[in-house]
């Protein structure tokens, strides 16, 4: 069995693509208060961790190595398109770049970009005039940043699913409901029956299929 360079050990790609998307993310999320930073935080390490398998140390791969050379011997578990497990658990053949949930991971990546660098700008423009964020993604839900945050990590776990990430994943998904939870709260306080009539009329994360008129 050969290898056609090295896959692992490239620690500085490890730093490079984490400081790339921790600090795109960055840009379009800028967090202020300590609930931001937390929940940008747990995102932070979830890329970190995310890298670190992905060029560093396959640690998924290793932990795997006897049941996934029992059931596909003849695979290049240390070779990087072997990292992308999904494509070789559901015995895809080709580069793994091109296949359709690699294809799809992209598009749940570009959309929460998106709609994180969207709410910031109406959050901004709120937040500027002390008034409530109810335009653009927030007339949809009501937590689009941590929506987006959710879209992005689910990206990157159908572009290569890890065991420490799957695991993370369920858990950020837990803290960023409450920290939502906890945030409304806070607007309930600050903006009294107006955040109820928007809250009454507009779902928490996932958009309703109604259309505002229908719901009003």
């Amino acid at each position: 069995m050969t290898h056609d360079g090295p896959a692992y050990g490239l620690w500085m790609l490890v730093i490079f693509n984490s400081a790339i998307f921790i600090l795109f993310a960055f840009s379009f999320f800028k967090p202020q208060t300590a609930r931001d930073w937390r929940s940008f935080g747990a995102f932070s390490a979830f890329i970190i961790a995310l890298f670190v398998e992905m060029y560093g140390f396959p640690l998924t791969i290793y932990l795997m190595s006897g049941w996934l050379q029992s059931h596909y011997p003849g695979t290049d578990l240390l070779s990087h398109d072997a990292g992308h497990l999904w494509s070789t658990l559901l015995g895809e053949k080709g580069n793994p770049h091109f296949g359709p949930l690699h294809i799809a991971s992209y598009v749940f990546l570009g959309f929460g970009f998106y709609l994180l660098s969207h709410a910031w700008s109406v959050l901004f423009q709120a937040q500027h005039h002390n008034a409530l964020a109810k335009a653009g993604p927030y007339a949809r839900i009501r937590h689009p940043q941590y929506a987006a945050f959710v879209l992005i990590l689910f990206g990157f776990l159908l572009q290569w699913p890890t065991l420490l990430t799957l695991l993370m994943f369920p858990i950020l998904v837990v803290m960023y409901v409450r920290l939502a939870i906890t945030e409304e709260e806070e607007m309930r306080k600050r903006f009294g029956a107006e955040y109820e009539v928007y809250a009454k009329h507009t779902p928490r994360f996932l958009p309703s299929l109604r259309t505002k008129a229908e719901a009003a």
